[in-house]
């Protein structure tokens, strides 16, 4: 236990060292540490292809979920994905340094804020290596330094895109030290990381519910986190058919392991009658498992299953859906109050006035209309990438890209005036 405790420290007092000179360091010389990353990953796919077998057959031996293989796996689809992100993020505009709201008072001075780095950022996440790099390249182009803690399942993984991370930082002049991927997997780094205020200014936890419990628990540094992701689609009375169809199959089939798939469908009661067997029929040649309300059941019949209150409560990320039928847009937002995980919740229907309702009502960090919950991640918004889903309402909220990775400082420009 002393080794590890002694060892985080030592990869915290490297972190804050970095983290000085990342956060002067210039737009320019951010970019073409991303760039180098984003060449180094992409002529390094055998190597990554190799590491990632080791983790998957791993895996298998230890007896892992399906879901927990899907988000371990670095397909080249993925692999792509990975490097577009480095790419895009590079391409953003560099938020630091940036003025803004500055207005004279009646002294004369200027007062304004200026957009600065959090300092070091820890970051503990499970299963899916494309974090690394993702976490890495916002953390970087945020003027941020950070500590990773990837789990144990996506080990070697982890430690081969981080090689890639350090040379692409050395390429570019700046600290190979400015993102550690920790070299340990034992639990004792975690329980490190998130009681070193003195070296780690917030931590983000991606993983299990039960992880991220204990985080907020435990934690003497700031946490910006998310328990869990039951996302809902209501399919209105008005909704368009098709528009219906397709955003509900898309939510729950185009991926199932991800905090943003839809759990739960409520199904207005007008329409259920004519919208829900075809949906069912395409859900099951998926191979999902649908679990109804007696409403529900009394449309689909026997092979519907019994939906229980705890289905109401529970992220499955497995092809596994909930259904129920509801009255109205009032029913349906209250149920969503009660079981949402404030993760996303989305509303398909042609009414302007319910959809506006709906965005106004919905007390979700993402809000959707006529589309599907699968869009809620920062690749998607724009942000380039994101470093995890924020459900809490401070220090950010939704995907937390760029933006979510820095803070403000008041400054003040005066030309020699002094306080009466």
């Amino acid at each position: 236990m002393n080794d590890i405790q002694a060892y985080m420290q030592e990869t915290g007092r490297k972190a804050r060292a970095a983290a000085r000179v990342l956060a002067a360091a210039t737009t320019a010389q951010k970019n073409t540490a991303l760039e180098a990353v984003a060449d180094i990953l992409d002529a390094s796919r055998e190597t990554l292809a190799e590491e990632n077998r080791k983790d998957l057959e791993a895996g298998r031996e230890k007896g892992l979920s399906d879901a927990l293989l899907d988000r371990l796996e670095l397909t080249p689809a993925r692999i792509d994905t990975m490097i577009e992100g480095l790419r895009q993020i590079a391409a953003l505009p560099d938020p630091i340094g940036e003025i803004f709201d500055l207005k004279y008072r009646p002294s004369g001075i200027q007062v304004g804020r200026m957009r600065v780095p959090l300092g070091v950022v820890g970051i503990i996440y499970e299963s899916r290596p494309n974090v690394t790099a993702d976490a890495a390249a916002l953390c970087l182009k945020s003027g941020n330094a950070t500590v990773l803690r990837g789990g144990s399942e996506a080990f070697h993984s982890n430690q081969a895109i981080a090689a890639a991370i350090r040379e692409g930082l050395e390429k570019a002049g700046l600290p190979g030290d400015s993102v550690q991927v920790v070299q340990t997997t034992d639990r004792a780094a975690v329980g490190a990381m998130i009681t070193m205020p003195e070296y780690i200014d917030v931590i983000i936890p991606r993983g299990g519910k039960g992880l991220i419990e204990r985080i907020s628990r435990e934690a003497r540094v700031p946490v910006i986190k998310h328990l869990d992701g039951i996302c809902h689609v209501y399919v209105d009375d008005e909704a368009d058919p098709q528009k219906a169809f397709d955003v509900a199959l898309n939510a729950k089939t185009q991926r199932y392991g991800t905090c943003n798939t839809m759990e739960t469908l409520l199904v207005n009661g007008t329409v259920a009658e004519d919208f829900l067997p075809r949906l069912a029929g395409a859900l099951w040649e998926k191979g999902v498992e649908l679990r109804g309300c007696e409403r529900t059941r009394a449309i689909l019949g026997e092979k519907c299953l019994p939906a229980t209150e705890e289905d109401w409560d529970t992220e499955y990320l497995a092809p596994i859906l909930s259904i129920r039928v509801v009255e109205d847009i009032d029913q349906a937002m209250e149920h969503i109050e009660r079981h949402s995980s404030r993760h996303t919740d989305a509303i398909v229907t042609e009414n302007y006035t319910k959809a506006r309702r709906f965005l106004r009502e919905v007390d979700s960090s993402s809000v959707m209309v006529n589309a599907s919950t699968r869009f809620a991640d920062g690749f998607e918004y724009g942000l380039g990438a994101e470093i995890g889903i924020s459900t809490d309402k401070f220090h950010a909220r939704g995907p937390v890209g760029l933006e979510g990775l820095t803070s403000v400082k008041f400054i003040v420009l005066g030309d020699g005036q002094v306080r009466q």
